[in-house]
């Protein structure tokens, strides 16, 4: 199928390693034109390079830390005036710090909204004026497979990722008259850092070691394995590319079966 991004401007965040990379890669195989940003300048040029390898489609780079005020509305300037327009926004952030109720006070939990939810929000504002000059285009919020089932220790996460879904489906409702589709995407276990530090801090809890830990995720995913990033990359180049013409306002589950919950 062709997707129909061959030469789509996209901004991809959190896009130097995980899930952020294997959604630019996915993206760049399809022929757009792909904004990687990130806060490490040297991790933002090992994916450039790995994607333009993999892909034969080199993506640009933005330095910048989107939990900062400022910087979300300086890379979504950038990819606008790199590429001359903007078709993909794709909105990404490292997780909030794990922990229950007791551990955070009120500076953690200002600076897990920062990130999780207001980044979020300010990439959209700044997003949105050029995608409805084009036309149209299409806005993807990751969240976390919590939407769907909480998570244990993931408080802030479980909490601030439901304001996503929240924003998804009221801006799927107000956007739609402009040709602009948003949705959301839920992870479960993906194969990225932000997983292994998670796996760690289970298996210490519990006393067992790390693969014995991995091996117990492992088994309650009916597929028998953790995903890809590359796996998951593919189904929202699908949800940001014109072949996806009318799925809007959704939040889709790419955790191969794991969660029980409807």
């Amino acid at each position: 199928m062709n997707l129909g991004l061959q030469d789509k401007p996209a901004l991809v965040f959190a896009s130097s390693a995980g899930i952020g990379r294997g959604v630019a890669q996915e993206l760049a195989r399809e022929g757009a034109r792909v904004m990687l940003c990130s806060r490490s300048e040297d991790k933002l040029k090992a994916a450039q390079e790995s994607i333009a390898v993999e892909t034969g489609n080199r993506p640009e780079i933005f330095v910048g830390d989107v939990g900062h005020s400022g910087v979300v509305e300086r890379a979504v300037a950038a990819t606008v005036e790199k590429f001359g327009g903007l078709w993909a926004l794709f909105n990404n952030a490292g997780g909030p710090p794990a922990g229950s109720f007791d551990q955070f006070d009120d500076a953690i939990w200002q600076g897990a909204f920062e990130l999780t939810l207001l980044s979020y929000v300010r990439a959209i504002r700044a997003a949105l004026p050029h995608l409805r000059a084009g036309g149209g285009g299409r806005i993807v919020n990751n969240t976390s497979a919590s939407t769907r089932q909480a998570i244990d220790k993931l408080l802030l996460s479980n909490t601030f990722r439901l304001g996503v879904v929240g924003l998804t489906k009221t801006l799927a409702r107000e956007l739609g008259p402009d040709k602009i589709l948003v949705n959301v995407v839920s992870p479960g276990r993906i194969d990225t850092d932000r997983v292994a530090q998670l796996d760690a801090l289970w298996a210490e809890k519990q006393g067992i070691t790390i693969a014995e830990q991995r091996a117990r995720s492992a088994e309650k995913i009916p597929l028998g394995a953790y995903g890809d990033p590359a796996e998951f990359g593919r189904v929202v180049a699908f949800l940001c590319s014109e072949s996806n013409s009318y799925v809007t306002g959704q939040n889709l589950l790419i955790d191969g079966g794991m969660v029980e919950a409807y």
